[in-house]
């Protein structure tokens, strides 16, 4: 691992601690240039961490400081995600597959971060996710799934269902997807867990969401508030 501190952050708020990760991609060209913009103060972003294609870990801000990733969002009842997350960028542009180098880095990092913070696999997302109606990383092209099977991330398991677009938001809701459109939820869902899929919502979609809502309630259990 390799520090390269950012100056862009600062306290967690009201003395909360992170039980989310957010995962994004840069867009942009290369990881030198996401490192500049992370580490530049008047960009006013940075992340916790910055993965290369080749799998440097590069270290920006204190696990136990607030970074500036997240932006306007929310994931189930939380709603300042930055205080209560660990943001981590992958070097990618948007349109390439992740290296294999940066995806074994990515779960030996998140296998740490998980044990240290005693954050549950569910409750890793996307930028995406948090912010469906604006955002669209890590993309179709990140392997939920790779995630999923190391216990790092969740994936769904079970057959399909008669579409109900009422049905659909709901339970996207109960999972934690914040309240938006229903083509941006779609949207969102889609990229994570069926990925290049088109058209209005399908049977496949409904199924989705039903058995992660069941399986993983955003906010069951209680936690911080």
């Amino acid at each position: 691992m390799i520090p390269a501190l950012s100056p862009n952050f600062g306290e967690r708020r009201d003395g909360v601690t992170p039980d989310l990760v957010v995962l994004h991609y840069t867009a942009m060209p290369s990881c030198a240039a996401a490192l500049e913009r992370l580490c530049d103060p008047f960009a006013e972003v940075s992340a916790h961490y910055l993965i290369s294609e080749a799998g440097d870990v590069l270290a920006l801000v204190p696990e136990q400081a607030r970074a500036w990733h997240a932006g306007a969002g929310s994931w189930g009842s939380v709603t300042d995600v930055n205080s209560r997350s660990l943001g981590i960028e992958l070097a990618n542009d948007g349109q390439q597959p992740f290296a294999a180098a940066q995806m074994a880095a990515l779960e030996a990092l998140l296998d740490g971060l998980l044990a240290r913070w005693a954050i549950p696999a569910h409750r890793v997302i996307g930028h995406s996710d948090m912010a469906p109606t604006r955002k669209g990383d890590p993309g179709a092209r990140f392997d939920w799934r790779r995630l999923a099977r190391a216990g790092l991330s969740v994936w769904p398991d079970a057959g399909p269902s008669a579409p109900d677009p009422a049905g659909f938001a709901a339970a996207a809701r109960a999972f934690g997807y914040p309240d938006a459109p229903i083509d941006a939820l779609l949207r969102a869902v889609r990229l994570r867990f069926h990925p290049w899929a088109l058209g209005p919502l399908d049977a496949v979609d409904m199924g989705i969401m039903l058995d992660l809502a069941r399986r993983f309630p955003v906010d069951a259990g209680g936690g911080q508030p």
